[in-house]
């Protein structure tokens, strides 16, 4: 089979877009044939098929004018229209499977997939089908659904994109144009919802979701044949930026002696530093990956995930279980779907206290107790997250909307 996949990057800047690339090695590992259209950048992963990549577009960082006269290609992009088209005619696809495209490619490419009456499939990793800033957080960073049962209008007069009048309404434009103009549910197949949580969301919105729509959560390349000991600090990775809870994470661990290290890199990196700087117990280590990452996960005692932002399928979660290292996470969005007292705890999530008290106990555990914990995050990422049952899944996907 020819699958052609889309996602707005071409290299690893957050967790849809290791999923994209995850997918098309996945793909080409078991004989399919992958191309992949994206957009420019310097970061970008070196492809035979970066000749069709588009322009990126920046919104956020241009100026109020340069805003204005990019909205048209914000919100149809003919460039991203013509260059799909060119492509699909040289590769010729039996289906095209997009991740995160609108912002940068927008609904033009819809229309130029099916014009060549090629079926589309969707995952969606986030929810930027029914909110216009795509993470349902207002510019107070709280959770909000005032977008959801009628109209985006709510994100600009509350300025919840980067709390910027001029970027909300941008956003907000695009929103109106994807709901009432070019609606991507006439367009797509399938969409694939890595959570039952997000799934559910959209389809609270429009009922149509629930006859066009699968869930499948996302994969490990790689899952350890052995459980992973106890180790001496607890450890969050991703990305440094408020909807993560890593303010909360720290705080609760002020009067403490339990020892936390920081991986990553983000908007806040400069604000955690200062938080953190009077703390001997807390440590910042930057960007981490591949093995020097694994080593980190499997050394800790437990991974902490303290999102105070509708997660869906955290990454981080699929990792730390992929290697046997039980999970502290928050009770929000899909991660009470990943985690029990089988493999990890929950606390509430922005609960400063409550997350100190469950670090506690986790931390209390003996080394009995905890090498179950590490078995069954096994057995959950082996029966979840296996790349082997991703693709049986997915392909089974793919087969049932083609042509």
């Amino acid at each position: 089979m020819k699958i052609l996949l889309i996602n707005k990057n071409h290299f690893v800047h957050g967790g849809a877009d290791r999923v994209y690339l995850n997918t098309g090695k996945l793909l080409e590992e078991n004989g399919h044939q992958v191309a992949y259209f994206s957009t420019l950048n310097i970061d970008n992963i070196s492809t035979e098929f970066d000749r069709y990549f588009v322009s990126s577009i920046e919104t956020s960082q241009n100026s109020f004018f340069k805003k204005i006269l990019s909205v048209k290609k914000y919100i149809y992009n003919e460039e991203a229209k013509n260059k799909l088209g060119q492509l699909i005619k040289d590769f010729n696809p039996d289906i095209i499977h997009i991740h995160l495209f609108y912002g940068v490619m927008s609904a033009s490419i819809l229309k130029e997939v099916k014009k060549h009456n090629i079926p589309i499939v969707a995952t969606i990793h986030d929810y930027r089908l029914i909110c216009p800033t795509n993470n349902m957080l207002d510019s107070d960073n709280l959770i909000c659904e005032k977008c959801l049962p009628s109209s985006p209008s709510y994100c600009l007069i509350k300025k919840c994109s980067e709390k910027s009048l001029s970027q909300s309404a941008v956003v907000t434009l695009e929103a109106y144009f994807r709901k009432y103009v070019f609606k991507p549910i006439d367009y797509i197949d399938n969409f694939i919802f890595v959570s039952n949580f997000i799934k559910n969301k959209h389809i609270q919105v429009d009922y149509r979701y629930e006859g066009k729509s699968s869930q499948l959560y996302n994969f490990a390349p790689e899952i350890s044949l052995d459980t992973s000991k106890k180790g001496s600090y607890l450890l969050y990775f991703g990305r440094l930026s408020k909807e993560k809870g890593l303010f909360t994470l720290i705080k609760s661990l002020f009067e403490s002696k339990h020892k936390l290290k920081i991986v990553g890199s983000g908007p806040l990196e400069n604000e955690m530093l200062e938080l953190i700087h009077t703390q001997n117990n807390i440590e910042f280590l930057g960007f981490k990956s591949g093995k020097e990452l694994d080593q980190l996960i499997l050394n800790s005692s437990f991974v902490v995930v303290p999102s105070e932002w509708y997660e869906n399928n955290p990454m981080t979660i699929i990792e730390s279980f992929a290697l046997g290292k039980p999970v502290i996470g928050a009770n929000i969005g899909g991660i009470p779907e990943l985690l029990n007292r089988s493999n990890g705890f929950l606390f509430e999530s922005s609960n400063v206290k409550n997350l100190s008290e469950v670090i506690d106990n986790a931390i209390d555990i003996n080394e009995d107790l905890y090498q179950n914990l590490s078995k069954n995050c096994l057995g959950f990422a082996k029966k979840f997250f296996s790349k082997e049952n991703h693709y049986f899944n997915l392909l089974n996907i793919y087969k049932s909307i083609k042509k």
